[in-house]
């Protein structure tokens, strides 16, 4: 039993990766470093316009938590602003400092509540306020518009701009906004039969509004429903669905002969090898008619192919292989389990896996070869 309630001692958060906490990190450097930038550069510190503690823990949640409902521009704007108001309401008519704080930061909840605008460092601004009525005598409510908005707004702005330079999504995708391809449509994964009301009442059902988003929500249960799909197919691994007699390119492979593998086998996806053979990336159909023009979206295989060739005799040095190709796309072992392949292509983002032992293709799982098996385990079942 003992042992037992150590574990909630124990941390909460699943570890997170290297990269993504210097992310993060360095995304609340900038952040902050540009909002103190401003400042200096006005000179506006004397009139009362400062970086103060709050703005820390919004830095928090926008560059580290940045899909939670409580980091949205509104929740963050709005909250800290009207929490600042609160407490510099405060001020003004309790006199006593204990009471002040305890009152400043339950009305600056209660009202980022009803603003729909929850955002925990807002307490913290009101209780800035409150142990420092100085600030309520010198500005009045225009602290809430100087620093709190302005500079809330600085470090919100900074982080869209920030999570679209290293591939995140601020702010939070909305429900109804269009999917992956630009239609009404959600993606595969999202096609839960639920609509908004019905993932909303989940959400309230379980106190769990101020924590996930619909959004987020659709695509867990979508991602968990293809789990549990792919556990019902056996633990069947890519090793045993893999393709294996590959047409692989050269990183040198110039554009017009990628086009005629293309062409020539049917394939929708080619791997990449250096001279030694091993693995470097992977050429999707896609990644070639972008390159060639948008407007080869529409025609066939043979025209693209000598599309391509045209290029090529246009330009002193041919399009290579690896100038096309895509070095971020999942890859596996031979022991991956299909439930672990299973997200990752239902969304239409991946057409094919790469499976490598030593850094060495060895095979590549297309959606194909997974829907093939699958089927196969579904016949069984």
């Amino acid at each position: 039993m003992k042992i037992r309630n150590l574990r909630a001692l124990y941390p909460a958060i699943p570890a997170s990766t290297h990269k993504e906490a210097i992310r993060a990190g360095f995304g609340a450097l900038i952040g902050l470093g540009i909002a103190g930038f401003v400042l200096s550069f006005l000179d506006l510190q004397d009139a009362g316009l400062y970086l103060i503690a709050p703005f820390g823990a919004s830095s928090v949640l926008l560059f580290a938590v940045p899909n939670s409902p409580l980091a949205q521009p509104w929740s963050a704007i709005v909250g800290n602003s009207v929490a600042a108001l609160a407490g510099v309401a405060v001020c003004y008519v309790i006199p006593d400092p204990v009471l002040r704080v305890a009152v400043a930061v339950g009305l600056a909840i209660t009202v980022m509540i009803l603003a729909r605008a929850v955002h925990p460092p807002g307490g913290a601004v009101a209780m800035v306020v409150a142990m420092n009525p100085d600030i309520a005598n010198e500005l009045g409510f225009r602290f809430a518009l100087t620093p709190v908005a302005a500079i809330t707004a600085i470090l919100v702005l900074t982080a869209v701009l920030y999570a679209r330079a290293t591939g995140r999504k601020y702010p939070l995708r909305h429900f109804d906004d269009k999917g992956p391809y630009q239609t009404t449509d959600r993606s595969p994964i999202e096609r839960l039969g639920l609509d908004e009301g019905e993932l909303n009442t989940i959400l309230q059902q379980y106190r769990q509004s101020l924590n996930l988003g619909v959004e987020d929500l659709a695509r867990l249960i979508g991602a968990a429903e293809f789990q549990v799909a792919a556990h019902r197919a056996g633990p069947i691994t890519a090793g045993q669905i893999m393709s294996r007699d590959l047409v692989t390119v050269n990183a040198q492979t110039p554009l017009s002969e990628v086009a005629d593998l293309f062409r020539r086998h049917g394939f929708t996806s080619l791997p990449v090898i250096q001279d030694d053979g091993r693995f470097i990336g992977v050429i999707f159909q896609i990644h070639l008619i972008r390159r060639a023009t948008e407007d080869a979206l529409r025609l066939d295989r043979g025209l693209l192919a000598a599309m391509a060739r045209l290029i090529d005799r246009r330009r002193n040095v041919p399009i290579r292989a690896i100038e096309i190709m895509s070095v971020t796309e999942p890859r596996a072992t031979a022991n991956t389990p299909i439930a672990a392949l299973l997200p990752l292509m239902a969304d239409g983002a991946c057409d094919a896996v790469p499976v490598l032992e030593d850094h060495r293709i060895i095979g590549i799982v297309t959606r194909t070869d997974l829907i093939a098996a699958l089927a196969h385990a579904g016949l069984k079942g």
